[in-house]
């Protein structure tokens, strides 16, 4: 019976890994693509919520943007240790997130060695233009 129980759990593993790995393959280049070319280089971020006129649906907005963003971080972490984009899924959950030090850490995470490089190549199949990013 125990050992029933292990192999469902690991044919389940293995089908969040999978469709993990497949919705990320979709939405990480759809979402990279949408992400201004100075993202990564402005001096100030625009606030999160447009307006306060409806500030209940600003924060249910802020609060599912925040949830989503930590599952995504959270997926990352998992799928660096597994089959798939970790970082890349990380850096989703990062920007989709909102905490204080979060434009020095996304800047950080940019700067890692071919990560700006592979960005870049996303957002080119995308029609996009690259990411600029300064040398400060």
């Amino acid at each position: 019976m125990l050992n029933l129980l292990n192999q469902d759990l690991i044919w389940w593993l293995s089908g969040l890994s999978l469709a993990t790995i497949v919705v990320m393959l979709l939405a990480v280049p759809w979402v990279l693509a949408r992400l201004p070319q100075d993202y990564f280089d402005r001096p100030q971020r625009q606030v999160w919520r447009a307006s306060g006129q409806e500030p209940l649906a600003a924060v249910i907005f802020g609060l599912f943007k925040n949830l989503l963003g930590l599952v995504l971080l959270v997926i990352g972490f998992v799928l660096l240790f597994m089959p798939g984009q970790g970082l890349l899924t990380m850096l989703l959950g990062l920007v989709l997130m909102n905490f204080p030090g979060k434009y020095q850490l996304e800047r950080w995470l940019v700067r890692r060695p071919g990560m700006l490089a592979t960005l870049n190549w996303m957002r080119s199949r995308g029609g996009s233009p690259p990411f600029s990013l300064s040398d400060d």
